[in-house]
């Protein structure tokens, strides 16, 4: 595995509380020690995080596994095997 790939951070999604508007930073690297939030740590890749402005006040599942094809939020490809 190269530094350039992410790490899988967990096996479930972050579940967290957003106002309206307000901004927040995923860690799409999985290195940070803070997740779901990045800490900085992607600066060894060349991997960046995501920025992500809540719609609406509530709860957002952003995702641990690193894997989502809809960064930040959890799609749902943590419950995916290896092999598909």
């Amino acid at each position: 595995m190269t530094s350039d790939q992410p790490i899988r951070a967990g096996d479930e999604p972050i579940a967290v509380d957003l106002e309206k508007g307000q901004t927040v930073w995923w860690c799409a690297c999985g290195r940070s020690q803070n997740q779901p939030y990045c800490d900085g740590s992607h600066k060894v890749t060349s991997i960046t995080p995501v920025e992500y402005t809540a719609r609406r006040t509530g709860t957002v599942y952003l995702c641990a596994c690193k894997g989502t094809g809809n960064q930040p939020l959890c799609d749902g490809t943590h419950n995916q095997t290896p092999d598909g």
